[in-house]
């Protein structure tokens, strides 16, 4: 094997190391992931907002999408490279999703937080990754640059 080849994958382990230490600090282990995805779907399908919207896109595939999320999960916080979809496009054409609904979802992943999540600092963690992650989604779906346009704009 090359150098190049080994200071990559000596990179990528550090990554994950840093990943699994701070994961442990805050109480998360491999085994909460699971937890978690299971409680906050299982929340999700039951909602009467979240639930049609979700049961449209992924009717006769909920298992697929819970080792997807499973598999996403795992690699936002312990950085072990299981996850290789692309949110955006995934979410591309949702029939009746819109900006209010991610903050609805965001509600629902903080009680589901507050109740199984391991310690306040997993909490906070979780809640502000997945803040960045409905961000980023909801400016990919939704945003039009030319609703900034100030020329646009009413007095």
């Amino acid at each position: 094997m090359d150098s190049a080849t080994d200071n990559r994958r000596s990179h990528f382990e550090e990554i994950r190391a840093r990943a699994a230490d701070e994961m442990g600090r805050i109480g998360v282990t491999g085994a909460f992931i699971p937890v978690l995805v299971e409680t906050f779907y299982g929340r999700v399908r039951a909602h009467p907002e979240l639930g049609p919207v979700f049961d449209a896109r992924l009717s006769g595939r909920w298992p697929e999408h819970m080792e997807r999320m499973k598999r996403f999960w795992s690699a936002v916080a312990f950085k072990d490279g299981g996850y290789d979809g692309k949110p955006v496009m995934a979410h591309q054409g949702v029939a009746n999703i819109n900006p209010p609904l991610f903050q609805v979802w965001m509600s629902l992943f903080s009680a589901t937080l507050d109740d199984i999540a391991p310690s306040q600092e997993a909490k906070a963690w979780f809640m502000a990754t997945a803040e960045r992650i409905a961000r980023s989604l909801v400016l990919s779906l939704f945003y039009n640059p030319a609703n900034d346009d100030p020329a646009l704009k009413q007095a």
